[in-house]
């Protein structure tokens, strides 16, 4: 079973989630790409918040899952002390788990929140901050939206 997740759920939550953020006061922003990236932008601009940075991942070779999760790109934090890093789900927390990790590990002096739109409680990682408990295959709209037929 699936459930699609439109732009106006989008819209409605990604409100209700700049909200809970808005008091750990990040300076920057990392979305994980690409489910994160959308929510990013969105994020930013309700924030008021120009330092937004990108991590993309691969845990899957077409079909095939690997044995662990790959890191592209990379971060620069010259000035941040606080960075909200953004997903649109926690699914299996693998991708965010990995992120957080190495984000932590390599940038000891900043402080590092994690937030999603959704969150599988079977997930192996809790984001600190969460908007709905996904309990189906999610279909964001900017997945479907934009299919060319």
């Amino acid at each position: 079973m699936k459930q699609y997740y439109s732009y106006d759920d989008f819209k409605r939550d990604t409100r209700a989630l700049i909200k809970d953020v808005k008091s750990t006061s990040p300076d920057a922003i990392v979305g994980i790409a690409r489910g994160g990236l959308t929510l990013s932008h969105a994020v930013a601009e309700g924030l008021n918040i120009r330092e937004v940075q990108t991590i993309r991942t691969e845990l899957y070779d077409a079909s095939c899952k690997r044995e662990e999760i790959k890191l592209f790109g990379s971060c620069n934090f010259k000035n941040s002390k606080k960075v909200l890093v953004l997903d649109d789900i926690a699914d299996s927390g693998e991708t965010l788990k990995s992120i957080m990790h190495y984000l932590e590990s390599e940038f000891q002096d900043i402080e590092f929140i994690s937030a999603t739109l959704f969150y599988k409680k079977s997930s192996c990682y809790k984001p600190h901050f969460w908007v709905r408990e996904a309990r189906q295959w999610i279909e964001f709209f900017w997945e479907k939206d934009f299919l060319q037929e």
